[in-house]
């Protein structure tokens, strides 16, 4: 039988989330850069963004938040703009919900921008929601 010489499993590799605890510093966007929000993920490592300037985006998610950051829809993100193509844009950094709130203080972000929502990407005018029907006593006596 052949002796482990690896440092440990899949465990290993997921390491401990102590990062989560500790306030980071607000990072702002730069020129290049742009504040957007997550529309839907689109797998493979992408996603569909809604820019601040309101230009919808495809998001490439870079290869170090790559399975280390969870990206959802719904969730702030900071975008890198490339030089040579408009619908595409880098994700460079995910703002958690509070980080988020900070910008909307400052006035980074619109007053319309909602946090922690996630976003329902559907045709039908937001007419959809919760399927909840309301029964009148009549009809009941109907059946």
């Amino acid at each position: 039988m052949p002796k482990n010489k690896g440092k440990g499993g899949k465990n290993r590799k997921r390491g401990k989330n102590e990062a989560d605890d500790d306030k980071r510093e607000l990072v702002f966007k730069e020129d290049g850069q742009e504040y957007a929000q997550v529309l839907r993920m689109l797998g493979n490592g992408r996603c569909e963004t809604m820019c601040i300037d309101g230009v919808k985006r495809l998001g490439h998610i870079r290869g170090k938040m790559h399975k280390k950051v969870w990206i959802a829809s719904g969730d702030i993100v900071l975008v890198g703009l490339r030089d040579y193509q408009d619908d595409k844009a880098d994700v460079i950094l995910k703002y958690m919900a509070d980080e988020a709130r900070l910008l909307k203080a400052y006035g980074e972000l619109p007053d319309n921008t909602r946090i922690n929502e996630n976003i329902e990407h559907d045709e039908d005018d937001g007419a959809g929601g919760d399927d909840y029907v309301e029964f009148e006593d009549e009809d009941i006596d109907k059946l």
